[in-house]
């Protein structure tokens, strides 16, 4: 059984990595009531399908005549492959490309147990009933079409894996600057308002002195005009005429205590002000406007509604948000 060679084993890869597309678009596009082009890459193929058809055919091998053992063959293989795929996914690009966190019986998020029984399910559907009619095709083929075919097929699979794979670490890497710059732009904001509450502290202090210290003078103005009256009015005038220059001169002088703490407020401010919106220009210079790298992130985005970043969650609700 499964005397293939190394083309035919290529073919079925590649024709198991369309037709899990088409079952993973179909779903998803039902679920989002909206097409989606489901997968990794851009092209209408999921890897993750074909590698596991490849091994469901070859864990099934040994035990092809006991259904039961093929189906728990495919469950422990197929699990294996998810879990891993998903551990070194997320390890590598900081998003979880699916996730089984909200349901029962999974771990870690990458495997569940619905998933891995479907897989079992799966594994006799592909082996007794799909991989058949699958089998005859490639076989019948002209080796000369099918080497050609399956050549351009690999070349275009290689550049759009690269890609790909590029663009999610350049993604993975902006959700972790994004998060970094949110909270540098919190901190900012932080010392803004608290230099602004110390800055009209700082004023009520100054004013609060200033009315303070014009009351004292005044009483002290009232203690000398009665004192004085009874000796002579122009003790008088003099000791009125030296309190009002004495007046003047402390809100002069409170008055520019008050422009130095303003204008020291006004300068601390546009400064933070600065930095706040260098941050705000460098977060935008993360997301690419057109060109490849936005036709390659905005269809990392929208084919995987489901995905999550449990580290930098925010950041990846706010790209979906641009995106979708």
């Amino acid at each position: 059984m499964y005397t293939y060679n190394t083309w035919q084993w290529l073919a079925f890869f590649y024709l198991y990595c369309f037709f899990g597309w088409i079952f993973e678009s179909a779903y998803v596009s039902f679920k989002e009531r909206r097409p989606v082009n489901r997968g990794f890459l851009r092209l209408p193929l999921l890897p993750l399908y074909g590698f596991g058809a490849v091994m469901m055919l070859w864990v099934s091998l040994p035990v092809k005549d006991n259904l039961l053992l093929v189906y728990f063959s495919g469950v422990i293989a197929a699990t294996a492959l998810e879990y891993i795929t998903g551990y070194v996914m997320e390890r590598l690009f900081r998003v979880r490309y699916w996730d089984y966190s909200n349901k029962r019986f999974q771990i870690h998020g990458y495997i569940c147990l619905t998933s891995s029984l479907a897989w079992g399910g799966l594994t006799i559907l592909m082996t007794e009933v799909i991989h058949q009619p699958v089998s005859r095709a490639v076989l019948d083929a002209d080796p000369l079409v099918l080497k050609l075919a399956l050549s351009a097929v690999s070349v275009l699979f290689a550049a759009d894996s690269y890609e790909s794979t590029k663009e999610a670490l350049a993604l993975g890497q902006a959700l972790e600057a994004m998060t970094k710059m949110r909270g540098e732009m919190e901190e900012i904001q932080m010392r803004m308002m608290a230099f602004k509450e110390e800055a009209a502290d700082k004023a009520r202090y100054v004013r609060a002195e200033a009315v303070k210290h014009l009351s004292a003078m005044g009483l002290e103005a009232e203690e000398k005009s009665a004192a004085l009256l009874a000796e002579q009015s122009k003790k008088l005038s003099a000791a009125r005429a030296e309190t009002k220059e004495l007046a003047a001169s402390f809100c002069r002088e409170a008055a520019e205590r008050l422009d130095a703490i303003h204008e020291s407020s006004r300068e601390h401010l546009m400064l933070l002000a600065g930095q706040l919106e260098d941050i705000k220009q460098k977060r935008l210079a993360l997301h690419p406007k057109k060109g490849l790298r936005h036709f390659y992130r905005k269809g990392l985005l929208r084919g995987n509604p489901g995905a999550v970043s449990p580290r930098f969650s925010e950041a990846l609700k706010e790209l979906l948000r641009l995106h979708l």
